[in-house]
């Protein structure tokens, strides 16, 4: 199965890897970081997390 992809859909895929990429580099130090920020993400279910996912996954 091959997605259709715009190019602002692949700068913004990037953009969420150098994200997450820089949060893997944080999690080194003492403080987990994406743990606690997970559960706040869990417990709450911002609207933003549900957004950031639909651009993620929508099909153009």
């Amino acid at each position: 199965m091959k997605y259709a992809t715009s190019l602002q859909n692949i700068f913004f895929r990037l953009c969420c890897l150098f994200t997450l990429l820089f949060v893997t580099i944080l999690e080194v130090g003492p403080v987990p970081i994406s743990g606690l920020a997970l559960m706040w993400v869990v417990l709450f279910r911002p609207q933003w997390f549900y957004n950031l996912v639909q651009k993620i996954y929508q099909k153009n």
